[in-house]
């Protein structure tokens, strides 16, 4: 099916689909938190939270006639080893798609994902929305093209499709993902321009580690030279 078929994992060893966009983003953050249960809050978080708040409130369900919107819902695979939840699953009335528990006809799934900023050139976006479709799938017994990226900055939606190159991406993060899980391990990291808005920063600590003198660092950021 893919290469590097990662097979079927325990739930217990199952990992956390929001996770692929920390991984994507720098591997070290997503080892600090999903390894070492490690988090900060900084301003990025905290307004990314309150921007959710809508898309997660499972108990809103909306019928508009050929359109039925669900809220927070509940995804695994026990293929990819994943478990979350997805934003936004929009069913839309289709003779060529699923039965649903509770609701006449057929529907064809479209997941849709809540991001506060603007569309970016890194994939890390892409590649969690296309882990909830695959989940979908297994789920639902069903194949699903696309979907859709909603930035708040913008407010537009950006559609994904999920090809075979993407399908593949997701199933490559996932298994190095779950070979570092499996280790324990926390990657180096490397600093750049994204360390500044990264919540761990303090945790991290990207100039320490990137002086080759402890003694150095300590003492510029003694005398305020570090940040």
């Amino acid at each position: 099916m893919y290469e590097n078929d990662i097979g079927d994992y325990r739930e217990e060893d199952w990992l956390q689909i929001s996770g692929l966009q920390h991984f994507l983003f720098c591997r070290r953050q997503w080892a600090l938190i999903h390894i070492e249960q490690q988090w900060q809050e900084n301003y990025w978080t905290v307004d990314g939270s309150i921007f959710h708040e809508h898309a997660h409130d499972s108990n809103f369900i909306e019928k508009r006639g050929d359109l039925l919107i669900v809220r927070a819902l509940p995804v695994a695979s026990a293929t990819l080893g994943v478990s979350g939840k997805c934003d936004v699953v929009e069913f839309y009335a289709d003779g060529n798609g699923i039965a649903l528990h509770n609701w006449e006809g057929f529907w064809r799934p479209c997941p849709i994902e809540y991001k506060r900023g603007h569309a970016k050139i890194e994939n890390a976006d892409c590649v969690q929305l296309c882990c909830q479709a695959m989940c979908l799938e297994e789920m639902l017994g069903c194949s699903i093209d696309l979907g859709y990226l909603y930035y708040g900055q913008t407010k537009r939606r950006e559609k994904v499709v999920f090809d075979k190159e993407l399908r593949q991406q997701t199933m490559d993060a996932l298994q190095e993902m779950h070979l570092l899980f499996k280790k324990q391990y926390t990657p180096k990291g490397k600093k750049g321009k994204h360390c500044d808005s990264c919540s761990l920063k303090e945790i991290c600590l990207p100039k320490m580690r990137s002086n080759l003198s402890v003694k150095k660092y300590v003492d510029e950021y003694i005398e305020g030279d570090l940040v």
